[in-house]
């Protein structure tokens, strides 16, 4: 089974540039959808068991379920080529952050349901779709442009580096000046 940097490198040359230039985006995407699937099937097997009345809720625990397994897959793989904090200070920015997320993300919800009233207007598979383009198209496109905004500018900042990227004494060096290895995609 290829891995995703095996993949990488077999691209031509324009595209892999373009694919190592913006990889920090494609791999927080990757964990992103992957968060996605975990977030909706535990959300989905709440709200169809013990919290049916209570969206929010289930909502709320659905997200705190994908924002652990999002910390271990950013800071292991999305994210690993930075630093600059303490790991412990790093994960507690990053559940700060993750929390705030997860309310950003379940506002529509929230909104629908407890200013509009919308639950008392109407059910049964309009119910279903409302509910789930409210909390996870809607409530995670918020919450991921927050996400990923919030997270490289205060979990993942930049190292300084001393010298230059890789030994250089180029202080910012373009990424086609960069081998993969510095990149850390080796």
């Amino acid at each position: 089974m290829l891995t995703i940097d095996e993949v990488v490198s077999k691209l031509p040359g324009p595209l892999h540039r373009l694919v190592m230039k913006h990889n920090e985006l494609i791999k927080f995407a990757i964990v992103g959808g992957t968060t996605f699937v975990v977030d909706t099937v535990v959300y989905y097997a709440l709200i169809f068991t013990i919290l049916e009345p209570k969206p929010v809720v289930a909502r709320v625990i659905s997200g705190v379920v994908a924002t652990i397994l999002s910390y271990v897959l950013n800071r292991e793989w999305a994210f690993k080529n930075r630093g600059g904090r303490e790991k412990h200070h790093e994960a507690m920015l990053f559940f700060g952050i993750s929390g705030l997320a997860v309310l950003i993300t379940a506002a529509p919800l929230y909104l629908a349901n407890n200013v509009f009233d919308m639950r008392s207007n109407i059910n049964g598979l309009e119910l279903v779709v409302l509910d789930f383009f409210l909390a996870f198209i809607l409530g995670n496109i918020l919450g991921m442009g927050f996400r990923f905004w919030a997270l490289r500018r205060f979990a993942f900042p930049d190292a300084e580096p001393k010298g230059g990227d890789g030994g250089s004494t180029d202080i910012h060096p373009s990424v086609e000046e960069l081998t993969d290895e510095e990149l850390g995609h080796a």
